[in-house]
């Protein structure tokens, strides 16, 4: 290439980002407002990429920005091809933790709010974020205003028939929701994961820490299958659940310890062949619990009888490394592997939390293998509230829901920058790494390319999108994250 042809070519890089620039600056949202993407007017040519931006400093939060277009030029030395034809697992999607509090607080908005609100959620429109996937909990979480089971008993007092089993508290604020989610998106995936046993399980009988007992392991399996086949009767199908929430955690409340070799024991004695006699279809997921530890999933899935009843493992990511999913995963590749749980910390800092979760969730837990990625609690109150006594005092909801006012945080636009562009049964597909900007690519069931890209470095990256033999130019601003699809 001549001078002259590097002088232009250099020239019209620069005009695109120029024009990117502008086009961020003054599409400019306040912090926490609600974003409607602009539509695009006009015919599009086949060969654009659409896109959405969140910068750093939260001015511009998955707002649309001015397409750019495929070229047979390649114009920069950073280019992240992707490859469709390469496929990996499939997505079973993206989403939150529906806690029983998040379900308060979305039942005390107005009607017409409410209503807006899950369709923002929930819904397929162009305002709309697309989430797919659900966490709930069996019982109560820590993010319930009070501990609660199915099976409570006085003190001293069992119910090993569970004749006194109720959803109870359950069918005041989340069951309401869960069925209003279910109208406006009925294909949505709900997980359950209990915190805790009734108390007159365990060997403790208390709501914080303790053990199953095992004289209960049998009367636990048909507790959950009772949850399964009860909700089911409510009209909501639960797709699959944990065994139990942070098995190794012993302070939440509620929360109960169980350990690998008790895991094991009672999904091959008891779990297992109930959900068979039962004729239940609900997954079984192993651990639920930090990436640190993925000896604890690999030590059941060595024994095949366990093995037998389990579709996968759940993680979270409070220790460890990411890479833990792919561990286990290699080691069992007929097993799958879940993102399951990670709560941003009050007050947050918008930038980091950005950062620091799209490149280790978002881009890191699919590139390892994962079918979901959950974030922590969707909605909490400005004191972050409600929550049990002794349960999280700091967990920053994706919502935070004061009276009749809501504000976006930055889970939210986490979990968005995917979910509104990759729907369930999406496919994770090849796309190279780039040092400082991590990324991972989809192709929906659509047709459409997805690619998701983080800018992790110090300064502004200029960079090529490869696809086949042509080439889209794109720019990031340090700390930016973009979604791209064409």
């Amino acid at each position: 290439m001549n001078n002259a042809m590097k002088t232009l070519s250099r020239f019209f890089l620069a005009l695109n980002y120029f024009v990117m620039f502008v086009s961020c600056s003054s599409a400019q949202k306040s912090p926490g407002s609600t974003i409607t993407p602009p539509p695009i007017s006009g015919h599009v040519s086949k060969d654009s990429v659409s896109l959405w931006l969140t910068n750093a400093n939260g001015s511009v939060r998955l707002q649309q920005q001015t397409p750019v277009f495929f070229d047979s030029v390649n114009k920069t030395n950073l280019v992240i091809s992707v490859d469709s034809t390469q496929r990996f697992q499939t997505m079973d999607g993206f989403g939150y933790t529906i806690t029983g509090g998040s379900a308060t607080l979305i039942n005390q908005l107005p009607t017409a709010e409410k209503t807006a609100l899950l369709h923002e959620l929930f819904g397929n429109s162009a305002n709309s974020i697309g989430i797919s996937y659900l966490r709930i909990s069996i019982g109560a979480s820590d993010l319930n205003s009070s501990v609660f089971s199915y099976d409570d008993m006085p003190s001293g007092q069992t119910d090993t028939t569970l004749s006194k089993f109720s959803l109870g508290a359950d069918t005041v604020e989340l069951i309401p929701v869960l069925k209003a989610i279910q109208q406006i998106n009925p294909t949505i995936q709900i997980l359950g994961s209990p915190w805790s046993a009734p108390a007159w399980m365990k060997d403790n009988a208390g709501t914080i820490g303790g053990s199953l007992l095992p004289a209960y392991y049998n009367v636990y399996a048909k507790y959950l299958a009772k949850y399964i086949q009860a909700m089911q009767r409510q009209g909501i199908t639960i797709h699959a659940i944990t065994i139990q929430n942070e098995p190794l955690n012993p302070n939440n409340n509620p929360s109960m310890v169980m350990q690998a070799a008790e895991q094991a024991t009672f999904i091959q004695q008891a779990l297992g062949p109930v959900f068979k006699n039962e004729n239940l279809t609900t997954k079984i997921l192993l651990y639920d619990h930090n990436c640190d530890r993925p000896d604890y999933p690999i030590s059941i899935l060595n024994n095949p009888a366990a093995a037998q009843y389990v579709t996968g493992s759940a993680f979270h990511l409070y220790a460890g490394n990411i890479s833990a999913l792919a561990q286990v995963h290699d080691a069992f590749p007929d097993k799958n592997v879940y993102f399951t749980e990670q709560w941003v910390g009050a007050p947050g800092d918008f930038a980091s939390n950005l950062k620091w979760h799209v490149e280790n969730l978002i881009v890191g837990a699919p590139r390892n293998w994962s079918k979901t990625v959950l974030e922590w609690n969707l909605a909490a109150d400005a004191q972050y509230e409600p929550h049990t006594p002794g349960g999280c005092t700091q967990c920053l909801g994706a919502l935070t829901i004061q009276g009749n006012a809501i504000t976006r945080n930055v889970a939210y636009y986490i979990i968005a920058h995917a979910s509104k562009f990759v729907p369930y049964g999406s496919y994770r597909i090849a796309s190279n790494m780039v040092n400082g900007l991590p990324n991972v690519a989809f192709l929906t069931p659509q047709g459409k390319k997805v690619l998701i890209v983080m800018n992790t470095t110090g300064i502004t990256q200029v960079f090529g999108i490869q696809f086949k033999n042509v080439f889209a130019p794109a720019a990031l601003a340090s700390g930016d994250v973009a979604t791209y699809v064409w």
